[in-house]
């Protein structure tokens, strides 16, 4: 009864005294210094402020707020040292994402993904972003060193959730909206007249500059040429013209009587928007269910989703049914088990021709880059839309169509293929892995644990037999099977003990063996007896049938010891052995292996007064890896067998021939080795209301992946070799700072930079120091992302005509400078290497405040400080040559003329063929800024739910990709480090609203 003052603590919290009162709330915070945050990590787990390696946490609050299909698209601006990339929009697909840069030139750079400790090669879109606790980045060899030969670029550690001790609980989580383009196309030239004008420019231009006509024949040839399917004229005559006059004035404008709209008697010619018929606005919905619940001895985890993600033009879509149950059981004190087994059934419906830039079936070119001039649809003699069996009939532009034929991409019309034809990847995919854990004695700890991951998945395709480039073959169909199975089994044995409570000591022992194996059986077939069947039996000619098997495996073992004194100075090393059925027996084999130190400064007596500080903490790292994932020439697929030649079968009636060699082995071949360092600070300030991390890093490849080109003659244009190093270095900046926190408002701020920084250090000796591919340049002592192109040296005043850069020689050949040149050709001997082409820094920021039941939050990505190749651009500024009916941007309109002489963009001249071939020109900056999310919600009262017993209900609004910023519009400079388009499938705006419940 004397107590003046009442002491209230909890395990993680702050503890609080407080003066007695009758009445009294008491709010208790997080404690960093008590409770650490877990970082899972290689075959366990560390608490952060003992943890001595580099990582990030994403955690499931931010996760489920973004509305991704695959995962990977969740981590963009989230994590330090982590860029995402992203050429194709398909929902489902992958995102590329680099971890503190590239590694490799021809070696595979994407991260190992571990699921719940078992390395994962599936399809990642199969993984529910509801089940997921926590991404965990790994980026340093300390802490990727135990994975071996999969972990030099990197892991990603997903957790799924689990089940937790006391009254069971049920959530809802129901979303619905509407997905758009976030990218549009560029800003051209939308009226017909305009286009016309322009290209009655570039045909007179032709006549005037190239044909030696004077004006007035100038004139004619523009007009007797503009609807020609050649020499730079649209191929289609839409505009009806009264009788005996021309398409244009002698202005070179059009004709004030011609009419927009034609008819031949047969069919009637008129323009259509093709992006607008095309690119439309679907929906996007999400229902999740989840039940978790157990007691002191069992957990369980159950869960149930639906996903409908439909892209943007027709045709285009994915759907995933998914099921998850996890479960652990503790047997007695000495055993425990556990299961997580996930089951998820796909239909991504992907039309593969949006990632093919030159093929006729691709929307987002033919859309973004045709003229405005064209029809879509075929149309009678009286203007009406044509059909057939109750279709609407397109204009493919082949003159079969209709009587005429077009200059831009003939014999396409991706509207008609998205809606006749039909492709679909049908997806059965098992996750799953199984454990028992024994603990003889204490501190010791025994675990057995298996992985499985089946994907059965089968590809049809249906190519219409109505109309289009398949209807000439009566209608196509292809059907393919492809099956993965990976089994993965760990044995690991931990040991943990302490001596004297200040040197505490963990062992880890253990072996890891993974075996993978693919098979692909694929048939095609012509003439479709029903025309809405895919199926092969349903065909009758130009059979095809082929099928391949691979199989992959890594065996390793590793070993690990962790000390700590008096968790205040801590070690760790960690060995691994590993090998890889990719190399010969006799280089199968490697080592590698990493040490790391940290030193908790606020720890020491000397920091005790420091009120300021809750945690200061330096840390140190280096290691080694191994990294077998060489590719193909086609730089995508990988190769199982790249130590031996492989050969094609071929041969006919019953007799083989030789077989044909289509890739060169090499048995010499061995791991690709990657070296990195990491320097960096942890520290939490202010009463915990700073925290962040710096860090300085350094990753050197040697011995690289790479497919050495050759002579043609050897009978082989390239071989794998192990040649060269590259370095990544840079710097890293992770920041969170609490702003406000009270019992009713908390508002947080967040910011996160990476500074990166590559180099070829070697190349092979027979280069010479210097490899040129192509517009791309590899050069020791300088970047990887540099392009090698013919320098723009802007317009000539007087004629109009690009100006390049070129060698100024004297009398005897010698350069003594350089020159001005209109000889694109004479220019490309002398190209020079831009300056390297990778941002300066990218990172992301974000705030999120609740207040009074509301919430709200956004995240953003940025990029700086680099360049990139805006190809999608330089197909808009053509001058004419062969691009007749090709798009023009309305950057345009400021071409040379004799009246416009000081610019920087060439004459319109249908006969110039190099006016926007590659150059420096197209060169544009690669700065961006995304807002990748934005999410507001309102949580009712406990006051209100409890009385219709309910734990918790929220209402809210959550919109991706809602705003982007680049140099240019319809430039993403998020598709790669070196060249951008608008004609691939560009990324998604979705927006919606959803509601959860928890009972």
């Amino acid at each position: 009864s004397s107590a003046g003052t009442l002491v209230v603590s909890f395990i993680g919290l702050e503890t609080q005294e407080l003066e007695i009162k009758p009445v009294m709330k008491v709010v208790l915070h997080s404690d960093a210094e008590v409770l650490d945050e877990v970082v899972v990590t290689a075959y366990g787990t560390a608490t952060k402020g003992t943890f001595t390696g580099s990582a990030s946490v994403m955690k499931a609050d931010k996760i489920e707020k973004r509305q991704v299909s695959n995962i990977t698209n969740a981590l963009a601006g989230a994590v330090a040292g982590v860029q995402i990339q992203s050429s194709n929009g398909q929902p489902g697909e992958d995102a590329k994402v680099r971890i503190r840069g590239v590694g490799s030139i021809n070696a595979g750079t994407e991260p190992l993904y571990v699921v719940d400790g078992m390395p994962f090669d599936g399809d990642l879109s199969s993984l529910n972003t509801q089940d997921i606790e926590s991404m965990t980045v790994l980026k340093d060899a300390a802490s990727t060193a135990l994975y071996g030969a999969r972990g030099a670029n990197g892991i990603i550690m997903i957790t799924t959730k689990k089940g937790a001790s006391g009254k069971a609980r049920v959530n809802f989580d129901a979303k619905w909206g509407a997905n758009s383009r976030a990218v549009t196309n560029y800003d051209v030239i939308d009226s017909p007249n305009q286009y016309m004008e322009l290209a009655y420019q570039s045909l007179k231009n032709a006549g005037l500059y190239n044909l030696g006509y004077d004006d007035a024949a100038a004139h004619a040839y523009a007009n007797s040429t503009i609807f020609k399917n050649a020499s730079g004229g649209v191929g289609y005559q839409v505009y009806t013209l009264p009788e005996g006059e021309g398409m244009f004035t002698t202005d070179g404008r059009v004709n004030p009587n011609a009419k927009l709209g034609y008819s031949d008697g047969t069919y009637y010619y008129t323009p259509d928007d093709w992006e607008k018929e095309m690119f439309k606005n679907k929906l996007r919905q999400e229902y999740n269910l989840s039940v978790s619940g157990g007691n002191d001895r069992a957990t369980f985890y159950f869960s149930l989703g639906y996903l409908d993600d439909q892209g943007v033009i027709d045709g285009s879509g994915f759907k995933r049914y998914s099921g998850r149950l996890n479960g652990d059981y503790k047997v007695n004190d000495w055993l425990k088990v556990g299961a997580n087994v996930a089951y998820n059934f796909t239909n991504s419906r992907y039309p593969g021709e949006q990632q093919n830039t030159a093929s006729s079936a691709n929307a987002f070119y033919i859309a973004n880059f045709a003229a405005p001039i064209y029809p879509l649809y075929v149309r009678d003699a009286n203007g009406n839309i044509m059909t057939n069996n109750g279709r609407k009939v397109y204009d493919y532009g082949d003159g079969q169509s209709t009587n005429q034929s077009r200059s831009f991409m003939s014999i396409s019309n991706p509207a008609g293929d998205l809606i006749y034809n039909k492709t679909e990847y049908l997806m059965d995919i098992i996750n799953a892995n199984w454990y028992a854990q024994i603990t003889p004695i204490k501190g010791l700890t025994l675990t057995a644990r298996y992985g499985l991951h089946i994907d059965n998945t089968r590809y049809n395709d249906l190519g219409n037999a109505y109309m289009g480039q398949t209807a000439s073959y009566g209608g196509t169909a292809t059907q393919e099977h492809m099956r993965t199975f990976g089994f993965d089994q760990q044995y690991v044995a931990n040991y943990n003990f302490s001596i004297d409570d200040v040197h505490h000591i963990d062992l880890t022992a253990g072996y890891d063996g993974y075996n993978m194996e693919k098979t692909d059986f694929y048939g095609y077939g012509t003439n479709l007896y029903n025309p809405e069947s895919y199926y092969l039996g349903n065909t009758i000619d130009n059979w095809q049938l082929g099928g391949v098997k691979n199989e992959y495996a890594t065996h390793g073992i590793f070993a690990r010891v962790n000390y700590s004194y008096n968790d205040k100075y801590i070690g760790n090393v960690s060995y691994r052995r590993d090998a890889s059925s990719r190399f010969a027996p006799d280089h199968r084999w490697g080592d590698f292996w990493a040490a790391s130190v940290a030193w908790r400064i606020s720890e020491e007596a000397f920091m005790e007064d420091v009120e300021w500080v809750n945690q200061l903490k330096l840390k140190a790292s280096f290691g080694q890896q191994g990294n077998d994932d060489i590719l193909m020439g086609d730089l995508t697929t990988k190769n199982y067998y790249p130590y031996i030649d492989q050969y094609r079968i071929s041969g006919a009636n019953g007799v083989y021939s030789d077989g044909v060699l289509y890739y060169k082995g090499n048995p010499d071949l061995t791991w690709e080795t990657s070296t990195s360092y990491n320097v960096g600070v942890d520290f939490s300030l202010f009463k915990n209301k700073l925290t962040g991390t710096l860090e300085y890093f350094g990753r050197k490849s040697s011995d690289m992946l790479y497919n050495l080109p050759t002579a043609g003659s050897l009978g082989y244009t390239s071989m794998p070799v192990n040649v060269g190093s590259m370095t990544n270095s840079g710097f890293e900046m992770d920041f969170t700072y609490n702003i406000i926190q009270n019992k009713n408002v908390t508002w947080d701020v967040n910011f996160n930079a990476t500074f990166i920084k590559n180099k070829i250090n070697e190349l092979h000796e027979n280069l010479n120091g210097r490899l040129i591919d192509g517009t791309r340049i590899y050069e020791e002592g300088e970047s990887m992302y540099r392009m090698y192109l013919v320098e723009y040296a802007g317009v000539d005043e007087t004629t109009g005509e690009a100006l390049y850069w070129t060698a100024d020689k004297d009398e005897k050949g010698n350069i003594i400078g350089r020159k001005k040149t209109t000889d694109y050709v004479d220019a490309q001997n002398y190209r020079i290497a831009t300056d390297d082409m990778m941002p300066t820094v990218y990172g992301g920021i974000g705030t999120s405040v609740t207040a009074y039941g509301f919430d709200a939050s956004i995240s953003l990505s940025y990029q700086l400080g680099g360049e990139i190749y805006d190809s999608g651009y330089a197909v808009t500024m053509h001058g004419g040559y062969q691009r007749g009916g090709t798009a023009w941007n309305k950057d345009i309109l400021n071409a040379w003329t004799p009246t416009n002489t000081r610019t920087d963009v060439p004459r319109l001249d249908a006969e110039d063929r190099y006016t926007n071939s590659a150059s420096t020109r197209f060169l544009t900056s690669s700065n961006y800024l995304n807002i990748n999310n934005i999410t507001v919600g309102y949580t009712l009262p406990k006051s209100w739910t409890q009385k219709m017993q309910i734990v918790k209900l929220r209402i809210y609004f959550t919109a991706d990709n809602l705003g982007f910023i680049s140099a240019r519009k319809g430039l993403d400079p998020r598709q790669s480090y070196t060249s951008a388009t608008t004609a691939l499938y560009t990324p998604i705006r979705t927006i919606s609203g959803g509601i959860n419940l928890t009972f």
